[in-house]
This record gives structure tokens, sequence and C-alpha cells, in this order.
């Protein structure tokens, strides 16, 4: 493949469709906990453990500001080596503990095992999502959205993978989310780099193609989820439809050599049509909205990165909670297991039609109307307010509803942060700063998960080990609809704070 922008963003979208393992937690917690010997509390632990080594990326964005300075030779390749090293041993050790060719070791050094694994996915995404945004600055939402969009969808089709080759087998997936993602993330991480070339009319149009492409992944996925709930398929079948699936996720590779193609006979005809043009257009930052660039130290002294901070404590936090804990809701609402996992699964989808809507359409009225993306921020969160209460609620399909308005919403706030991250402080350490903020995520989960959620379990539950009824969590997820209004109004004040930032965005994009 000719290296480009567009290989880049294809070799991305792969590896986003591979990293995003920390999702499918459910499938291999079972034998993780009967395996070992753990309680529910110390399944809960190491999960938080996952949760937090998914988010905790700090490190992922440091690295890359370290090895990826403006004017060096790109080398984001070292970002992904880094995080495929780390998927490696973690998720290894996990199957040598699971399959007993190891000494049970301790629940610490479990945690260990699995935040090492989950914390690869942070220095994958992290390159994916910087480089991205290096790559098409006039569109940051757009292709945030696509590689957030992706990553939420990759939990559903690693699901596919294992459930069509080692069926009923989960140290086999243990295993497998070991070497996939770091061999496949080995194999594309010279094509992930910068291109700071100048923002084209047709970018539009080739992210559009990216962000079809996903859809139709998302379309084709909650099918094969549905059918599955319905009929029992044959061997042959689950190879027909995984095929299918694998065809339409190499469909990238077709829009990036169009887009490539596109691009050279442009270039080919411009130079005796627009030659000053072009040399204008190719001295422009890639970073075009920023009059200034600003580290992790200097963002941490601002208001703007608090109340970022803040807003997605409350919605991540809240949203990471729900996730983690709706298999149980279901069990004390009366839902059947396969309805449950069948919540699992379509979470996904979800997530992803957040992530990526969000992104299409903050950058759509931002281009169009001149709306701040933080407006969003706020809409999502209000919204997410009544997803909560609906759960809470717990009439009849409640969770059918609720989960699909809390997992828009969560995946919303995924799309939005970094790219507002990117344009309040600068593309040169977004990795760093956004990474940050997104430790928010984690933190909300335990105070939500273990503070708020267990302790009323608990407390309804009494001296029983499990709790029935509508008492089981009403009060939590009315508390945490409460956090979700409170986390809508810290956005608006972003807003508020924020209007100058993108006034000077729309006027700069207006010049340029």
């Amino acid at each position: 493949m000719e290296a480009s922008k567009w290989t880049a963003t294809a070799a991305s979208i792969w590896i986003q469709c591979s990293c995003g393992a920390s999702y499918a937690f459910g499938i291999y917690s079972p034998i993780l906990k009967s395996s070992q010997n753990y309680d529910q509390s110390m399944l809960d632990t190491i999960s938080v453990f996952k949760d937090i080594g998914a988010n905790a990326g700090v490190l992922s964005g440091l690295l890359y500001s370290a090895v990826c300075r403006r004017g060096a030779a790109p080398r984001t390749w070292i970002v992904h080596a880094a995080g495929a090293a780390q998927c490696l041993v973690g998720y290894f050790f996990l199957w040598l503990a699971v399959t007993g060719a190891i000494p049970q070791p301790h629940v610490a050094a479990v945690c260990l095992f699995m935040f090492l694994a989950a914390h690869a996915q942070t220095f994958f995404n992290t390159a994916n999502v910087v480089t991205a945004v290096e790559n098409f600055p006039a569109y940051s939402g757009t292709v945030v959205g696509i590689m957030k969009g992706f990553l939420g969808l990759s939990g559903a089709v690693i699901i596919q993978v294992y459930q069509t080759l080692f069926p009923e087998k989960p140290t086999t997936f243990l295993l497998m989310l070991a070497f996939v993602p770091s061999l496949l993330s080995l194999a594309l991480m010279f094509f992930v780099r910068a291109h700071h070339t100048s923002s084209a009319d047709h970018d539009k149009t080739y992210l559009n193609g990216f962000s079809l492409i996903s859809m139709v992944v998302a379309a084709y996925v909650m099918l094969l989820i549905i059918v599955e709930n319905v009929l029992v398929l044959a061997p042959w079948m689950r190879v027909f439809t995984l095929t299918i699936l694998f065809l339409i996720l190499s469909s990238p590779l077709h829009v990036a050599v169009k887009a490539n193609k596109h691009e050279t006979e442009k270039q080919n005809s411009l130079p005796s049509l627009k030659a000053p043009l072009i040399v204008d257009n190719e001295t422009r930052k890639p970073n075009e909205t920023n009059d200034h660039e600003m580290n992790l130290m200097q963002a941490l002294r601002t208001l703007s990165f608090w109340l970022l901070f803040v807003a997605m404590l409350c919605g991540m936090g809240s949203g990471l909670a729900t996730i983690n804990n709706i298999s149980q809701i279901g069990e004390s609402l009366g839902y059947t297991a396969v309805e449950r996992s069948t919540l699992v699964s379509l979470w996904s989808i979800w997530n992803f039609l957040g992530r990526v809507g969000a992104g299409l359409m903050s950058d759509t009225f931002l281009h169009k109307k001149g709306y701040p993306r933080p407006l969003f921020m706020t809409v999502t969160l209000a919204a997410m307010t009544a997803g909560h209460v609906i759960i809470g609620s717990g009439f009849p399909g409640n969770l059918y509803v609720g989960s699909v308005v809390v997992g828009i919403c969560y995946g919303s706030q995924w799309s939005l942060m970094p790219t507002i991250t990117s344009e309040i402080f600068g593309v040169r350490h977004m990795g760093t700063i956004f990474n940050t903020i997104a430790i928010a995520s984690p933190m909300g989960s335990y105070i939500f998960s273990v503070r708020v959620i267990g302790y009323i379990y608990d407390r309804n539950a009494g001296d029983e080990s499990s709790c029935s009824g509508t008492q089981c969590f009403m009060s939590s997820f009315f508390a945490m609809a409460v956090v979700s209004l409170f986390g809508a109004l810290v956005a608006l004040g972003l807003f508020v704070k924020t209007r100058k930032v993108y006034a000077r965005i729309m006027r700069t994009r207006m010049l340029a």
C-alpha cells in the first residue's frame, strides 16, 4: 500500500477493531472466577484494574509526545510496539493462570496481569486517534468518531470470532486476545504515521466512506446477534457469516486506494493550474485551529480542563458502571441468561452509534452553524440522565430502552472528549491530556459501582447472596441520574467558558 494519510487511517481502523478486548471481559470472567476460586468481590476488584488499565493512558500519551515530535521522523510504531508487548504479556499470563500452567498466582498478580492487558489498549488507541487528528485537523470530530467507533465495535467483532472459531472455550479466547491484537498491530504499525498535508475538499467525502463502513459493520453485527438469539446456527453458517464480516472489514482498504488515486490525479493536474496556492496550503500547520499548544501541566492549571474532567467523571463513570452491572441488573429483574447476554452484546452497538454519531453531528453543526462541541456534551449528559431513570424504574423491558439511551450517550463522551481536548489545548500533547482526562472513567466507575451500586445492592440483599426486585438498583440509578444531570450543568459551564475558543476556530476556518 502507498503510504498516505488514507492508508494510515485504514491501518488504524483494523488495529482498533482488534484491540478492544476489555469490552469482552464477560466472556472469560466466569472461568477466571472459577479457576482461581474467587468470590464476586475479588472478581470486581480485578474488573476495576481492567477499567483503570483501559482508561489510564497517561504513559501512552507521554510516549507519543516524546517519539512523535513535529519535524522529526515519525516513530508512531514505537507506541504500537509498546502496546503489543503489554497485550501479549498481560493476556498470556492470564491464560497461564487460568489453565493452571503456573501455580495459582496471588490476586494482586492477577490484577497486574489484567492491568497490563487492558493498558495496552491505551497505547493502540492513543497512536491511532492522535495520528488521525493530525492527518485530518479540519474534521477531527469525524475521524475521532471513526476511531472510537471501531474501538467500541471491537468487543462485538472479537466475540463473533470467538463464537465461530473457539465456541465454549474461554481459555483459548484468552490466548487469542494475547496474540491477535499484538500481531496485527506489529504488522500494520509502520503504516500509521502523520502526513502533514493540507486539508482537501474531498477529505470529508472519503471520511464519510469510512463512517459508512463502520455503520454497515455495526448493522451486520447487530443482525448476527439477533439471529443467534433466535436460531441455532450450524458451524458452517457461522464460518460463512464470519467470512462476510471480514470482507466488510477489508473495505477500508478500498476507500484508501480510491482516495490515494484521487489525490494523485489532483496533484498531477494542479501544477499547471494553481501551483502558488498549493505551496501556501502545504505550509499550513496541521493544528490550524489553535494559536498555541499546551502541555499537560499547563492544561492542569486551566478551569476548562477541570470542567471537562468533572463532566467526564459524571458521564463516563456512570456509563461504565452501568455496563459493568448490566447482567446483575437483568438478573434481579428476571431477565433470562440469553436476554442478559444479548444486552451485553448490543451495548457495543449503542456505544458505537454514540461515538460515530457524535463525531459526525458535532463536526456538521460546528462547520455549518458554529455550534461549539461542549454543547453536544451537555445534551448527551442530559439524555443520559433520562436513561438512568429508565433503568432504575424497573418497568418491563426497561433495560432494553435504558441501555440504548445510556450506551449511545456514553459512547458520545468518548468521541467528544478527545476532540474538545485537541481544540482547547492543541494537538501536540493531545494524547497525554485526553488520556489524563480519561482517568475520570475508572474513577467514576469505582465510585458508582462499588460505593453506590454495590453498597445499596448488598444492603437490599441482606443475608442473601443475591437480590431480586426493582429495589436492588432503583436508588443507585436514581442517584446516578442526579450525577449525570450535574455533569450536564458542568458541561454547560464548559460551553460558556470556551465560546471564545470556538469563535476563533470558526474565524480561522473561514479564512483558511
